[in-house]
């Protein structure tokens, strides 16, 4: 007997994501993106996003049924980002989901967008093992988890106090003059510069920290350090390294990553790591993460690009573990969580 079909729905932000799913099997992932409406405003405008979204929606899913060759009475449940992420297209995305359910009497699961990072990692590298860490980077999170059950047993060990990563290069990618999104413009600049060439601080990581944020991120005092350091040069009339300082930045922010992350395997007795969001596409922190985890004995498991940004897969994902966890159904009741805790994989 198959496995049920899910539909997941994602909005927590730019991209209004809808895929299919059936079991660890993908059958289709459609996505829309309204970053370049955007663009010219250096950072996401929640109306525009949310506006985006409800022209996006039907067509998405159109799209996305027809590619898979489903039609809609052949879903079996319905999985849709309830939070965290931004309250207008939040609800835009569990709006169309309760719609859905309701007309097609399917369950329906309000799922956390950021363990569906995680999740999403199922479709290609298969089912997880019994315990595992999650390092999920992105735009808005920086955040490490100890996960015993991707349904039912996420703890948060650890997440940013101000800027997350993405964020941080976004940022600074302004500071170097360089289009929004920053962060691949960064990692673009940084593979021709020297990593090595200016020691910019890594937060949260010295002595008098580890007892109380051994596992937390900061990034804002290195985008200041940043800051401060092109400031100088241009007061003194002196050329700015681009390279090398994209380089040096980057290998700051995948240094406190990795060694964080690393850490918490070795102190929780686990051998596996999952890293996804967004900005696991950096290339720095996939080549140090892969390196320092062979060094350590753990496997790493790191899905696609595709895969780390947001997209309905990851939610579609996370719906079908719910499905073979027996989880009960979120009901047609529940209200979008712009900061949904991390430790809450479901409503």
């Amino acid at each position: 007997m198959s496995e049920p079909l899910v539909l997941g729905i994602e909005t927590s932000c730019d991209e209004t994501g809808v895929a299919l799913v059936r079991g660890h099997e993908l059958l289709v992932d459609s996505v829309a993106s309204s970053m370049e409406e955007h663009a010219r405003f250096g950072g996401i405008i929640p109306e525009i996003a949310s506006r985006a979204h409800l022209e996006a929606m039907v067509p998405t899913l159109e799209r996305a049924l027809t590619e898979a060759s489903v039609s809609l009475d052949q879903v079996d449940a319905v999985a849709v980002t309830a939070g965290p992420g931004l309250v207008g297209p939040l609800t835009v995305g569990v709006s169309a989901a309760k719609s859905l359910a309701l007309a097609l009497g399917k369950p329906l699961y309000g799922v956390n967008h950021v363990v569906g990072h995680a999740a999403v990692d199922q479709l290609v590298h298969g089912a997880f093992p019994e315990r595992f860490i999650a390092l999920v980077v992105s735009g808005g999170h920086s955040s490490l988890l100890l996960v015993e059950d991707i349904a039912t047993g996420v703890h948060e060990l650890g997440s940013t106090l101000d800027d997350a990563a993405g964020e941080a290069f976004d940022k600074v990618g302004r500071l170097l003059g360089l289009p929004y999104p920053g962060g691949p413009h960064i990692d673009r600049l940084a593979r021709t510069g020297d990593p090595a060439a200016i020691r910019f601080p890594r937060g949260l990581t010295a002595a008098k920290d580890q007892a109380a944020h051994a596992y937390d991120f900061s990034f804002s005092g290195l985008k200041t350090a940043v800051a401060r350091w092109v400031e100088a040069r241009e007061d003194a009339g002196e050329p700015i390294p681009l390279a090398d300082v994209a380089a040096s930045f980057a290998a700051a922010v995948a240094d406190v990553l990795t060694a964080k992350t690393l850490a918490a395997c070795q102190r929780h007795g686990v051998d596996t790591l999952v890293i996804g969001g967004g900005f696991s596409a950096n290339s720095q922190l996939r080549e140090l993460a892969t390196q320092r985890a062979a060094a350590a004995g753990v496997t790493v498991r790191i899905p696609p690009i595709r895969y780390c940004t947001d997209n309905g897969a990851m939610i579609a994902a996370l719906g079908a573990a719910m499905l073979r966890a027996g989880v009960e159904p979120s009901g047609l009741e529940f209200g979008v969580d712009s900061s949904m805790p991390l430790g809450v994989t479901h409503v």
